[in-house]
């Protein structure tokens, strides 16, 4: 297991990170999985054993109780270099102030999911979503206080936009705060959308990226195949976040992923992780299931290397629509400057 420094911070997270949102089984979560405290704990111990050493959460995942299970979980390691991450900013509660990034809920947020966790301190406290009520002020200053207080150790965002980004890194700057470390993203061999904005903030700004979901909710695990009517469907698969807009070049993708598994002799999940942990400014992908053996299968991947060759086929089954004008003037401008200026382009052109 490699480890990797999370942006511009001094901690160093593994390449793999545990997910937990199978974890409990409650409300909505229910449809993703159930697991109590024995069988994640299984789980837990197996990723701890091969060197993971970030669980990520969230107090939204059955309605608390995921974490809840992660704080029965880890008790006394937490001396052992396990680190948790854990958002906020979805609704907890029936209350107008259950929800959001106020300083009000944010702060009364993160003392309960201290609580539930069973632990003094968060290691990376990441605002869910963008909350466009709240001023990003009164955020910022709520984040910086459980910071000095020491409940929260570094703090990062998950599905923000480029300028969601961008404004809160400003207002941290201008007000002198503690700035975000991390962003946690969708990015998969399917949907490279991050590719337009999202990882070159992430490289100009220096964050960390923690990738969730990355076989699409299982479309690229190669147990979803072309013309199967059992399997075929990505509404059996049950996946809408985001929607398949181009279901041929999803199966596209999914047939050069089982050729090139099959001639390495492991699974095509295996490689679409490998591909991830391997892409510029990817620091950790976030792994998850309700079975040991999905678990040993994408903890392999940590150790699996992707020759130039194949890294080739997969960028260029998979490769994004270009976007019209933007990339097009900047493939324009690719063409006149010097290989010694490429690098002001940013990283994907």
């Amino acid at each position: 297991m490699d480890y990797r420094l999370l942006g511009r911070s001094g901690l160093k997270v593994s390449t793999l990170t545990i997910g937990t949102m199978t974890f409990g089984g409650k409300g909505w979560a229910r449809t993703v999985g159930d697991l109590g405290v024995n069988e994640a704990r299984r789980l837990v111990d197996l990723c701890l054993d091969a060197g993971v050493n970030l669980i990520d959460t969230a107090d939204v995942y059955s309605q608390g109780v995921s974490e809840e299970i992660i704080g029965e979980i880890t008790g006394g390691r937490r001396k052992n270099g396990v680190l948790i991450a854990t958002k906020a900013r979805f609704p907890m509660g029936d209350g107008p102030n259950d929800a959001g990034s106020s300083r009000h809920h944010l702060i009364r947020a993160c003392e309960a999911s201290l609580k539930r966790l069973k632990t003094d301190v968060i290691d990376l406290y990441q605002l869910h979503e963008w909350d466009g009520q709240t001023p990003l002020e009164e955020t910022m200053e709520a984040l910086d206080m459980l910071v000095r207080q020491g409940k929260v150790r570094y703090i990062g965002c998950s599905n923000f936009s480029g300028w969601h980004i961008m404004k809160a890194l400003g207002v941290s700057a201008a007000d002198r705060r503690p700035r975000f470390v991390s962003q946690q993203i969708h990015y998969t061999l399917e949907s490279r959308d991050a590719e337009y904005e999202l990882l070159p903030v992430s490289i100009d700004q220096g964050l960390g990226v923690l990738v969730w979901s990355p076989l699409a909710g299982g479309l690229l695990s190669g147990k979803h195949r072309r013309n199967r009517t059992a399997e075929g469907s990505r509404q059996l698969a049950g996946w809408d976040e985001p929607p398949i807009r181009d279901e041929d070049r999803l199966w596209a993708i999914v047939d050069t992923l089982v050729d090139i598994a099959e001639n390495r002799s492991v699974s095509a999940a295996q490689i679409a992780l490998a591909w991830l942990i391997g892409r510029k400014a990817i620091t950790s992908v976030i792994i998850g299931g309700r079975t040991e053996a999905q678990f040993k299968d994408n903890l392999a991947a940590a150790d699996l290397t992707l020759s130039d060759e194949e890294r080739q086929r997969l960028d260029k089954v998979s490769a994004p629509p270009v976007l019209y004008p933007y990339w097009h003037q900047l493939r324009t401008a690719k063409d006149r400057l010097g290989e010694a200026d490429l690098s002001l382009l940013g990283p994907y052109i």
